[in-house]
């Protein structure tokens, strides 16, 4: 299983790391989830949900 969240499917983003020498190395930044327990038809499971969803409530917590 991915980590991308499960509301918005947020997931790693890529790009470059630029030096001082304009040299570019790739680099990869990661969301931030958290594993969250979430409700569905009476059961109950563990999914990866970001903050942003989790601050706007737009999942069960």
């Amino acid at each position: 299983m991915s980590r991308v969240c499960s509301v918005c499917g947020k997931g790693k983003m890529t790009g470059n790391l630029v030096s001082h020498s304009n040299i570019k190395t790739k680099r990869v930044s990661a969301p931030n989830l958290h594993k969250v327990d979430v409700e569905e038809n009476g059961k109950v499971s563990k999914r990866y949900m970001c903050t942003k969803c989790m601050k706007g409530s737009k999942a069960d917590k």
